[in-house]
């Protein structure tokens, strides 16, 4: 006996329903500010936006990019002697919270207004 198509129908909308409110409802879920943030913010910003234009801003990157980053530097595979130092103490514990922490930060971009004149100086700044 064949399946039932209003049923199947019925139950594939539920259950992609279902999912959607779980994804949204992880997606939107508070994230903890890791204890070591505090190391990388000295430079990085705590927020991951770099108080200096020499540093990069970790704001919005995609979390598998810094924890192989930093888990890179930690090895020594990745070469920096400022990032090899500091990411040398950090546990996979620490980089998967760090990592975490500034992909779910907003990032910082600068986007110039089409009715303002574009000044170089903002983008250093940060406005």
């Amino acid at each position: 006996m064949p399946p039932k198509k209003c049923t199947d129908m019925r139950a594939i909308a539920i259950t992609c329903s279902l999912l959607a409110l779980s994804f949204a409802g992880a997606a939107g879920a508070a994230v903890a500010k890791p204890v070591r943030v505090v190391v990388c913010g000295a430079c990085h910003g705590e927020d991951g936006k770099a108080k200096m234009p020499m540093y990069p801003n970790l704001a919005g990157q995609y979390r598998s990019y810094l924890e192989q980053a930093l888990r890179a530097y930690r090895s020594g595979a990745r070469k920096n002697p400022i990032m090899n130092a500091q990411a040398g103490g950090l546990t996979d514990a620490d980089i998967q919270a760090l990592a975490l922490w500034y992909s779910s930060r907003p990032p910082a971009l600068y986007t110039p207004s089409v009715s303002q004149p574009f000044t170089p100086s903002a983008t250093v700044a940060g406005e």
